[in-house]
């Protein structure tokens, strides 16, 4: 029992923080523009594609730092001209033309890559064991993108809490005239950030890429799971979405591991005659069964119980 539960933590802390990899940008655009960007998944699926292209000509090292230079660019140039315009339209607005985006991205990859999944590798000098537990062995290159995750969260609160750049730029979502009275160029500043935030998911993407499968469809597979990592977090809270991409991570983990179901625990059904048929298979589903789905249910309890998120300071 303390074998897999020890094991199941290691399994889980891993999967929660590369979820947290993919979430941190979501969660820094919209603590800093109140932008809730559908396209976010998008943008990491770019960066894997970007991180592939590149590492098969220059190695996956100059795709780590090409590759999220690039889906900035892109996202700044998308912030510049499409979502600065939409944004004096409201929320509503910017969720369609993000909903929208997210298809343009995916038939382009489609176009340029195609539909089948791209020989993406974990890079040569990450390719190694780096421990070994109760006979489970766990890969260096799982190790290094732990790593990142934790950076990445340190780096983002030190700049977000600690420097004048942070202040400056949430000010500049709650009193942008005053801001731009003191003589910061306000636009500027969201389209840097717009650019800063999908970086991040591109940064992702060149790291998930080995580890998952890089194809076309990558994005709407991952999508829903960031946006329940950012609201069970708490809209904008950074914390809060290291928290919950932990505690998801986990849930699932151990979901996957205790594979049992109410008939291993209390017996047959206490039920009988014809409605007992039908209740049964509900008895014996497993809890690993349920697994995919118990990020969504978590969901629905903190949407109900808690509006703003395990962290979260406001309901918007």
């Amino acid at each position: 029992m303390f074998e897999i539960l020890f094991i199941s933590t290691i399994n889980g802390i891993l999967y929660g923080m590369l979820l947290f990899l993919m979430a941190s940008g979501l969660t820094v655009i919209f603590s800093m523009m109140g932008v809730l960007n559908l396209a976010h998944a998008s943008f990491y699926m770019l960066g894997a594609f970007f991180g592939f292209e590149i590492s098969q000509h220059f190695g996956f090292w100059s795709g780590l730092v090409f590759a999220p230079l690039l889906v900035a660019s892109i996202g700044m140039i998308v912030e510049r001209y499409g979502l600065r315009n939409v944004h004096r339209h409201g929320h509503v607005a910017e969720l369609l033309f993000t909903f929208g985006l997210t298809f343009v991205i995916q038939e382009i990859v489609e176009m340029v890559w195609g539909k089948l999944p791209v020989d993406y590798r974990v890079p040569a000098s990450l390719d190694f064991s780096a421990f070994t537990v109760f006979a489970t062995t766990y890969p260096a290159f799982k190790m290094f993108a732990l790593l990142v995750s934790v950076v990445i969260f340190l780096a983002l609160l030190l700049v977000i809490r600690r420097t004048r750049i942070g202040l400056i730029v949430q000010a500049a979502l709650s009193h942008p005239d005053m801001v731009g009275m003191l003589g910061h160029n306000v636009d500027r500043i969201f389209m840097l950030v717009f650019g800063v935030g999908v970086a991040l998911a591109a940064v992702a993407g060149v790291i998930a890429g080995p580890v998952l499968v890089t194809q076309s469809n990558m994005a709407g597979l991952l999508g829903p799971i960031l946006f329940v990592v950012v609201v069970v977090g708490g809209l904008g809270s950074l914390g809060g979405a290291f928290v919950a991409s932990l505690l998801i991570g986990l849930v699932q983990t151990y979901a996957v591991a205790f594979n049992v179901s109410l008939a291993d625990v209390f017996g047959s059904s206490p039920l009988t005659g014809e409605f007992a048929l039908y209740f049964n298979d509900l008895w014996n589903v497993t809890v690993a069964q349920i697994a995919p789905i118990m990020p969504y249910m978590l969901l629905v309890l903190i949407l109900i119980f808690r509006p703003r998120g395990l962290m979260g300071t406001s309901n918007r």
